[in-house]
């Protein structure tokens, strides 16, 4: 797939644990590990709203599009 979710980085970088992310977002764990393997079909605007929020960034910061 030719979009790449960087979440695992901003996490990293923001020194959080999957678990607390989905905690705050009100999601499961497996739901945000779906997300961050890139498995997910999408992603509601409203969620990658609280994402860039809680990690303080931009969706560019998460999403990145790579040509194969």
């Amino acid at each position: 797939m030719p979009i790449v979710v960087n979440l695992d980085v901003m996490l990293a970088k923001r020194k959080m644990q999957s678990k607390e992310l989905a905690e705050k977002l009100g999601i499961t764990p497996v739901n945000l590990s779906i997300l961050k393997t890139g498995k997910a079909k999408g992603i509601r605007f409203d969620t990658l709203e609280a994402i860039c929020k809680i990690l303080d960034c931009q969706p560019g910061d998460i999403l990145e599009y790579t040509e194969r």
